[in-house]
């Protein structure tokens, strides 16, 4: 059982047997940490498949250096590529490089089970009702800017208590090459028609300078 099933020459009943282990363990593993990461479905979505992804680019680059090479400067152009994606932007990419590499290889048979294989993948856990955190189409992210001489500590914590039923910190950076500062939140309105005199209210506090509230899609990387 954990040895490996593949001899000098993939078979497909071994492609086979790796890819049911790959993607029924993917699914599994993220439905368990649903209960705990608090994320959109996509990213759940995209981790439930990569490790059969991951899994089909070692089997073809097992033993060829030059492929080997190749990849990893594959692996660093979607790197570049995702600082700005989302998750099911990079799943993909990594699908299709996934096939590339089966299709560049001769085998041509698997890059079609990649390729079909994963997209219906996709679009039946995508309709499915897995995964899902209904508490998070309420939340929002809150992006504040404020003049530098404002002691951002604390500084809305009343206005917060009036308004949102709950809120987080995401971060704070300089910007206006270090005149303002930009405090991102992540909240959840008490009720949502009250947005616009929740901003009002802030912009007493930030003399008036941008607000922004906009859809919580993603964990944040950048602020």
């Amino acid at each position: 059982m954990f040895d490996s099933i593949y001899t000098s020459v993939v078979t497909a009943s071994q492609f086979f047997i790796m890819s049911a282990a790959s993607l029924v363990s993917g699914i599994i593993f993220a439905w368990l940490m649903s209960f705990k990461v608090r994320s959109k479905k996509r990213f759940f979505i995209v981790a439930s498949i990569l490790p059969f992804v991951v899994a089909a680019v070692i089997t073809f680059v097992n033993g060829n250096i030059g492929a080997g090479v190749a990849i990893g400067g594959a692996f660093g152009l979607i790197r570049f590529r995702s600082a700005q994606g989302s998750a099911d932007e990079l799943a993909a990419i990594l699908i299709a490089m996934a096939s590339g590499i089966a299709f560049g290889m001769g085998y041509i048979g698997y890059g079609v089970v990649i390729l079909l294989g994963m997209s219906i993948l996709f679009f039946l856990l995508s309709f499915l009702p897995i995964f899902e955190h209904a508490d998070m189409e309420q939340e929002k992210m809150l992006k504040i800017t404020i003049p530098e001489s404002l002691e951002y500590t604390g500084a809305f914590d009343d206005i917060f208590a009036h308004y949102l039923k709950k809120y987080e910190n995401a971060g704070v950076k300089t910007t206006g090459m270090g005149s303002m500062f930009k405090l991102s939140f992540k909240i959840r309105m008490k009720d949502p028609s009250e947005e616009k005199a929740f901003i009002d209210e802030l912009r007493t506090k930030n003399g008036n300078l941008e607000i922004s509230i906009l859809p919580y899609t993603e964990p944040i990387n950048q602020l």
